[in-house]
């Protein structure tokens, strides 16, 4: 199973999600902003950083990178796809995911062992999750509170496409929303990064693994 990590000029977490990748037990295939294909890999993770430095706004130079045209493609195939902090910022910018990620509430960047509510487990990278699961995982952002129009925040109500909910909302963000998914359920992104929660050694906790092996579940079709 390859799962793919897209690294744009910027990106500072690309090597610790391909390690997280590869303890799930997955390979994890190292892909570049410049390349023009995704390498014929299984699934595919836009990784947290500061993409092209931010300019503009987070995540509108990296959605006009070269692999993005193949990203586009191949997600709306069902190619599944994962966006953590900036790589949600630019799935949002590529209109994959609705929304924006704007400054955080006081205008202060966040840095804190986060806790989450799983609110659905039926997509292709929360499935090893039970709903309402309580979770803990690391979050450090600036612009990570979430907006949307009010028929936009009401359709991902409706059809349970948010994913995970903060507990004590962090940001400002609409509805303590924290991550959310497309119709289908193969494109989803999260602010807080399950990167850095997947081992002991460093903790806070093993919960991040668990995104990066329902990916693997999904594709074996476990």
């Amino acid at each position: 199973m390859k799962i793919g990590v897209i690294t744009f000029p910027g990106s500072l977490d690309d090597q610790d999600t391909i390690r997280a990748i590869t303890k799930s037990g997955a390979q994890a295939v190292q892909l570049w902003h410049g390349d023009s294909n995704l390498k014929a890999v299984d699934a595919v993770v836009l990784p947290g950083g500061f993409s092209y430095g931010d300019y503009l706004r987070c995540g509108a130079i990296a959605k006009l990178a070269p692999i993005m045209q193949d990203v586009l493609a191949k997600a709306k195939q069902g190619l599944p796809v994962l966006g953590i902090c900036n790589g949600f910022q630019i799935l949002c910018e590529a209109q994959l995911l609705p929304g924006v990620l704007t400054r955080n509430q006081g205008l202060n960047f966040t840095c804190l062992e986060q806790k989450l509510v799983v609110e659905n487990n039926n997509s292709a990278w929360t499935n090893k999750f039970k709903i309402k699961e309580e979770i803990i995982i690391p979050l450090k952002n600036g612009e990570g509170c979430f907006q949307a129009d009010l028929k936009t925040i009401d359709k991902l109500e409706k059809e349970k496409q948010i994913m995970f909910r903060y507990i004590s909302n962090p940001n400002g963000s609409l509805n303590d929303i924290a991550g959310i998914s497309n119709d289908k359920g193969n494109i989803v992104g999260l602010m807080p990064h399950p990167e850095h929660a997947i081992d002991d050694l460093t903790g806070p906790s093993l919960d991040g693994l668990k995104i990066f092996q329902s990916a693997i579940n999904h594709l074996v079709g476990a």
